[in-house]
C-alpha cells in the first residue's frame, strides 16, 4: 500500500505535534488549508499540518463519476448502505499517516486526527480505533460510520481521548439529527465529546473556527 499524498504545512521548524485534516467527498488536501491559516496555536509549540489526498474513486451517487473520496456513497441515505470495504480500505490509509508522523518523532498523543464531512466520518473511525491515545478527534459536519461495529472495534486505548464534534443546523449532506445521533453514540459508549451547533449548512463558520481553535490548545497542552 503506497501512502497517500499530502500537503504538509508547518507552523515552524520544530514541530511538536501533527494535525491530520481529512477532506470531503469531491475536494482535496488543499481545501482546508485555509481554515489552519485561521488557526493560532502558537501555545501549542511548533505544528505540522497534514493533508492528505483522497484516492481518485467511482461515486455511486454521482453516476459513478470518479472523483476524491474516502470511501463509495451508495445512496441519500448515509447510514443504511455503507461502502463497508471503501471504509476499511481508507482507515489502513489513515493509520499509514498516523504511523509516518510518528516515524516523524511526534509522540501518538500529540496527533489529532481531524476531518470534514466524508473525512469527519473517517476520522471517528480511525481514531476510535487506533492502538494508541491520540491527542484528539475533530469532526466537523460528519456522521459515525459503521457505528454497529464501534463498541466491538474500538480499542481502549482511546476511551478517554477529546472529541470535538461540529455542525450546521441547516446541513441538506448531513442532516442534523444524523449527527446527533452519532454523537449520542459516542456519549453512550462513554465518550467525552465536546458539542457545537452552527447556523450554517455543509460549511465551516468563523465561530467554529475559533471553538476549534481554543478546543486543539486545550487537547494539545493534556496530550504534552
Amino acid at each position: 500500500m503506497s501512502l497517500l499524498e499530502s500537503i504538509d504545512k508547518q507552523t515552524g521548524p520544530q514541530p511538536r505535534a501533527s494535525v491530520i485534516v481529512l477532506h470531503g467527498l469531491g475536494a482535496d488536501g488543499n481545501d482546508f488549508v485555509p481554515v489552519a491559516r485561521e488557526l493560532d496555536l502558537c501555545a501549542a509549540g511548533d505544528v505540522r499540518f497534514v493533508f492528505p489526498h483522497a484516492p481518485v474513486i467511482p461515486v455511486t451517487i454521482n453516476g459513478g463519476y470518479e472523483m476524491r473520496a474516502w470511501y463509495d456513497i451508495l445512496g441519500a441515505d448515509l447510514m443504511q448502505r455503507e461502502d463497508e470495504k471503501g471504509l476499511r480500505s481508507s482507515l489502513a490509509q489513515v493509520e499509514a499517516l498516523i504511523e509516518r508522523e510518528k516515524a516523524r518523532g511526534i509522540e501518538a498523543g500529540r496527533i489529532v486526527l481531524a476531518g470534514f464531512s466524508q473525512g469527519c466520518a473517517m476520522a471517528l473511525l480511525t481514531g476510535l480505533r487506533h492502538r494508541e491515545r491520540l491527542g484528539g478527534i475533530v469532526g466537523l459536519s460528519g456522521y459515525l460510520p459503521l457505528a454497529a461495529t464501534t463498541a466491538a472495534e474500538r480499542h481502549a486505548a482511546n476511551t478517554a481521548t477529546p472529541i470535538f464534534l461540529a455542525h450546521g443546523r441547516m446541513d441538506p449532506v448531513v442532516p442534523l439529527d444524523r449527527a446527533i445521533a452519532s454523537r449520542d453514540a459516542l456519549q453512550a459508549l462513554g465518550y467525552s465529546v465536546e458539542w457545537h451547533e452552527y447556523p450554517m449548512a455543509h460549511s465551516v463558520c468563523m465561530e467554529e473556527i475559533a471553538d476549534l481553535n481554543r478546543w486543539l490548545l486545550g487537547a494539545l497542552a493534556s496530550g504534552r
